[in-house]
């Protein structure tokens, strides 16, 4: 079974999906920490293109963000890498490059997947996808920054813009704990409404 959680920063996606992930016993793939792994390593070599370095570096998500060995779950969160990763998510090669590493991870097993396109481009097939959003007051609260523009941005890029799938299930998460969140992702695999 594939999961596929989808929404705007600041909405709960990483905490909701590692969650949902344990409770069902599913693997966990944050799409988003691979675009900043590849942000972090493009600070640290200019010389090559995003694209370029994704084909050239070993990225392994989970618990831990490992690049080329190396646990970058911390560097990987840094303000010049958040906004890096914004910027660089808009180049269409990086894009389909990384999109093709997330499609081979998702073949096989299990996967509780999060990101902006996983149910629209990366995992169409999914058995679930869930459209998490929240007020931009309380994202922004959450993420102890402003999101209006990185929402701009994400919703009007050309490649994989952020928008729902059309068969996607929309919860705020606004006024609701993450257990309760977690609860009705997990109520709906369970209850076969992710096969319909």
């Amino acid at each position: 079974m594939i999961i596929a959680i989808d929404g705007p920063a600041g909405a709960g996606k990483s905490s909701v999906a590692r969650a949902v992930a344990e409770r069902l016993g599913a693997r966990y793939l944050n799409s988003g920490a691979m675009y900043r792994a590849v942000a972090l390593a493009s600070i640290e070599d200019a010389s090559r293109t995003p694209a370029e370095l994704a084909a050239a570096i070993q990225i392994e998500v989970g618990r831990r963000v490992l690049l080329d060995g190396r646990d970058v779950t911390a560097a990987i969160r840094a303000p010049e890498v958040s906004a890096q990763a914004s910027l660089i998510a808009t180049d269409p090669d990086l894009r389909s490059a990384l999109v093709s590493q997330q499609r081979e991870l998702l073949a096989t097993g299990d996967w509780v997947a999060e990101g902006r396109d996983i149910g629209t481009v990366v995992a169409p097939h999914a058995d679930l996808k869930i459209f998490l959003t929240a007020s931009e007051a309380e994202r922004a609260k959450r993420r102890g920054e402003a999101v209006g523009a990185r929402d701009r941005r994400d919703a009007t890029r050309i490649h994989s813009p952020l928008q729902p799938a059309a068969d996607a299930r929309l919860l705020d998460s606004t006024s609701l704990t993450l257990d309760q969140v977690v609860e009705q992702i997990v109520n709906l695999a369970e209850t076969g409404v992710a096969g319909r």
